[in-house]
């Protein structure tokens, strides 16, 4: 009897003590504009390997920087795991660079999109796609 009293006494000690896990998502898409229109066109092609830093500030004030490179498809994904209590707050998220070879001008000047995170678990936050464009336009644009 004594055995289960402890059992028992040590199963609701750590499960008081238990930590809630809270996960979050960020995700985009990096695209080469190629004829520098702002539309989407039959021309235009995702960037494969584009660095994105993604910083985000959490609950308690800590300050999280991630880096992320778009897979085959130009998606960038950044996720993380962590106690709710110290879940992200707000995020900043920016282009840093595209290794292509003509398309490796960002556009319209664009240095990020902040925005806050206020998201319960699992929920995956949709940044719009960062834009790069060739450096000179190529003769089929016109």
């Amino acid at each position: 009897m004594g055995k289960l009293f402890v059992a028992l006494f040590l199963f609701t000690f750590f499960t008081a003590w238990t930590v809630k896990a809270w996960t979050g998502e960020i995700h985009g898409r990096v695209v080469c504009d190629v004829c520098a229109d702002g539309s989407v066109g039959p021309e235009d092609h995702v960037l494969e390997g584009a660095e994105v830093a993604v910083l985000c500030i959490t609950k308690s004030g800590e300050v999280l920087n991630y880096q992320a490179f778009t897979n085959s498809k130009g998606i960038y994904t950044v996720a993380e795991t962590m106690p709710e209590s110290e879940r992200w707050d707000a995020c900043l998220a920016r282009p840093i660079s595209s290794f292509h070879e003509h398309c490796s001008h960002l556009g319209d000047g664009f240095s990020g999109v902040k925005f806050g995170y206020n998201h319960v678990s699992g929920y995956s936050h949709a940044v719009r796609p960062f834009v790069y464009r060739h450096a000179s336009i190529p003769m089929y644009c016109a």
